[in-house]
């Protein structure tokens, strides 16, 4: 049948149909109560953990991205790491009853959402914003990425046949597989989408944002790293390997440039390379950067998310069979130098600062490309941490651990979260590791407090005594009972 049509009107078509099944499953499902909406989540979230690695495997054939065992770290860190974050929040009935000032929250959920995934992070995106969307008792469509449908739509399935056995309304979680860039236009900008959640590229996050409507968009990373004098050498060094070569760099936290302090800059040096860092020779850098970059300074899809020997192949230079990155010059920044930008890809910069100020002002010039992000910073010194967390537009600062984990929970306290707002200085609303907190809107029933002044009474020179504060509504020990039975109630009409 579909090749009776053009295959943006089959994508536009499937956009409407996925977005109409789910306004109409969330009639029942927006007044589900916390235990049932859990018990979904988490036959989800059990799916998920069993096919953990299968899912990691078909990303990696279908995009030819990093390597499937890290995929299926993301993949488990998305589905149970983000569960054991949220999975006591409250987020159905009362959330919060405040005695003092008469005021009873009520959860309520946004609505449907549209949810774009990279290929970069497919499976475990996925699974991330379907778990966050369902705990929030929103209907949620995923968007794939055209070279990712089929790993996409795959953890789609895995987590939609899990929750509908466990009695998620069928619809309430859709997929797009006929992928075009109308049809996600169509989707974003269907009136029956009340928020976009949208990791990408720049430009369908541009796209995102322009549709009229609440957008939660993440912006490019361009994480600079400092390494401070103060700094564990060693194990700075092995942990700026380590987390650049994680899945070849794919998560946008990732460092993009090291600043290393003058004193110990030989020493990080000879400590990245014995933990896997190959140093490219002027000749070779010229080459990967020709090779890798567009002339707008925009990287060829071929190169993201490769090894080093990968891309060696690509542009004609040898390295090491044990490289786990490659390490060029940074020389200058700008638009002009793209070895200063974003590079999805085992490619690091770096460059030789004299101390924590010059290293401040390098980092701030790096972050004009990847504002409101994230920065890293290997230090003992606590000064200088603070000097960079005061000084730096970046809204996540990880402090002697991994850039690319660290950012999205794994290694550090933050909110797991595999979208990474950067704040209003890098496009978007909000600053936070999305989580299901951005996901539902909370209702306040406000009772009678405190009496108008008398003068705002008055009428015709006649003011009316005051009155009693009635005491309707306010009993604690009955409220949630009182929502259980409405509950219910609004669920079978």
């Amino acid at each position: 049948m579909t090749g009776h049509f053009d295959a943006d009107l089959v994508s536009i078509q499937q956009a409407r149909d996925l977005v109409t099944a789910s306004k109409e499953a969330m009639r029942s499902f927006q007044y589900a109560e916390q235990a049932d909406v859990d018990r979904i989540c988490q036959a989800m979230v059990d799916a998920a953990m069993a096919n953990a690695a299968r899912l990691g495997q078909l990303a990696h054939d279908e995009t030819g991205f990093g390597f499937a065992e890290h995929k299926r770290l993301k993949n488990e860190f998305a589905a149970q790491g983000c569960w054991d974050a949220i999975k006591d929040v409250q987020t159905c009935g009362v959330l919060r009853h405040d005695t003092a000032k008469r005021i009873i929250e009520v959860g309520y959920p946004v609505g449907v959402i549209a949810a774009l995934a990279p290929s970069t992070n497919p499976t475990s995106t996925a699974i991330f914003k379907i778990l966050i969307s369902v705990k929030a008792r929103d209907g949620v469509v995923i968007a794939p990425h055209p070279t990712a449908i089929k790993s996409t739509s795959e953890a789609v399935r895995v987590m939609v046949e899990a929750g509908e056995a466990a009695g998620m309304p069928h619809g309430l979680v859709g997929c797009m597989t006929e992928v075009s860039l109308a049809g996600t236009n169509e989707l974003m900008r269907h009136p029956t989408v009340s928020l976009i959640l949208a990791t990408g590229g720049p430009g369908m996050v541009t796209a995102a944002h322009s549709c009229g409507k609440p957008a939660i968009g993440v912006g490019p990373g361009n994480n600079p790293c400092y390494v401070d004098r103060s700094a564990d050498v060693k194990r700075a060094a092995e942990m700026i390997v380590e987390s650049k070569s994680f899945d070849c760099s794919t998560i946008c936290a990732t460092e993009q440039s090291v600043l290393a302090d003058a004193p110990i800059a030989e020493e990080l040096k000879s400590c990245m390379e014995a933990a896997g860092a190959h140093w490219l020779s002027a000749d070779q850098a010229r080459a990967v950067t020709a090779g890798m970059f567009r002339p707008n300074g925009l990287m060829h899809a071929k190169f993201v998310g490769r090894t080093p020997q990968q891309i060696a192949d690509q542009v004609g230079i040898e390295v090491p069979p044990d490289a786990r990155i490659l390490v060029a010059p940074l020389t200058e920044i700008g638009p002009q130098h793209p070895i200063s930008q974003e590079k999805l890809t085992t490619l690091l910069g770096f460059t030789t600062v004299d101390g924590w100020r010059e290293g401040c002002e390098k980092a701030f010039e790096l972050l004009k490309y990847g504002a409101g992000h994230s920065v890293s910073v290997h230090a003992a010194d606590e000064e200088v941490v603070m000097a960079f967390a005061l000084q730096k537009p970046a809204f996540r600062m990880m402090v002697n651990t991994w850039g690319s984990l660290g950012a999205v929970g794994f290694t550090t306290g933050l909110t797991p979260s595999f979208t990474l707002a950067p704040g209003g200085v890098g496009g978007a609303v909000i600053s936070d590791n999305v989580s299901v907190e951005h996901l539902f809107n909370i209702k306040r029933i406000a009772y009678h407090l405190n009496d108008a002044p008398a003068a705002a009474r008055a009428y015709g020179g006649v003011i009316n005594g005051a009155r009693p504060n009635p005491a309707v509504g306010l009993d604690a020990s009955s409220i949630d009972d009182i929502v259980s039975r409405v509950l219910r109630e609004l669920t079978r009409q």
